[in-house]
């Protein structure tokens, strides 16, 4: 078991994004499924007032900050994390790891697509098959817009992704949706790991362009998005994120 940091009363897992993958392959080995959740910001946030958020924490296997403000918090209060790990990274690592164990991935999520052609969750698919040798792709599939509204769209995502078995899935629909979701299908695949990583598949395919690589490790990957998307994001970001930030960050340092 790794050391696990306390904040905001949200226990966070002190692993690098090499150790989450050797934990997922180690326990793949011995038969045992899981569920990795990367909380920013954002989500630390929801997780002091919403219960719901807050069990799906509970919930997981392995925590991990996906937020610079997080470690610089960890590091105030004394008990670093070694490094921010984001899912937009575990993405490509862990389908490294386990292509070189031979095991699957399901991809869902993406953007949908016209009849005819290839949605977003096949494209990435295709991508990380030839990113990591050994790969197999167990499925995929971009659910329409609403499907978690339909309950025949639902049971026929859920159903796939049962049906296919895949070592790992996956799961890019956005938070929190990706969360409970994830939560209907763990009964029924307990042998399977879970990621829920929001718009990691759309970097995969390049549909959504993620923040330089300065950005990312400058702790600045959430201006490019905001620039990106200004009408969805500024509330979220401006009113609540950038506030609660702040204040996580001057309680740790006052503390210390």
């Amino acid at each position: 078991m790794s050391e696990r940091i306390v904040l905001d009363g949200i226990e966070i897992d002190a692993l690098t994004e090499g150790e989450v993958v050797a934990r997922v392959r180690e326990a793949l080995d011995r038969g045992e499924g899981g569920r990795i959740v990367t909380p920013n910001v954002d989500i630390l946030r929801q997780a002091g007032t919403d219960p719901e958020v807050r069990d799906y924490l509970d919930d997981a296997t392995v925590v991990v900050a996906d937020g610079a403000p997080l470690v610089w918090a960890s590091k105030l209060a004394g008990t670093p994390l070694p490094e921010r790990v984001a899912g937009s990274d575990l993405i490509w690592s862990l389908s490294a790891g386990l292509g070189q164990d031979g095991r699957s991935v399901y991809v869902l999520g993406g953007e949908p697509a016209d009849p005819g052609f290839i949605d977003g969750a096949g494209r990435a698919a295709a991508e990380l098959a030839a990113a990591s040798p050994g790969l197999r792709i167990a499925g995929w599939r971009s659910p329409d817009y609403g499907f978690e509204r339909d309950w025949y769209a639902l049971s026929s995502v859920c159903g796939e992704v049962i049906e296919a078995k895949p070592d790992l899935v996956y799961v890019g629909i956005g938070f929190p949706k990706q969360e409970w979701l994830i939560s209907l299908l763990r009964p029924e695949l307990p042998f399977t790991w879970f990621l829920g990583c929001g718009a990691a598949v759309n970097f995969v395919t390049g549909d959504q362009e993620r923040a330089p690589r300065w950005m990312q490790r400058s702790g600045l990957e959430w201006a490019h998005r905001l620039s990106n998307e200004p009408r969805r994001l500024a509330g979220r970001y401006l009113r609540h994120d950038a506030p609660y930030a702040l204040r996580l960050l001057a309680s740790k340092a006052a503390g210390r």
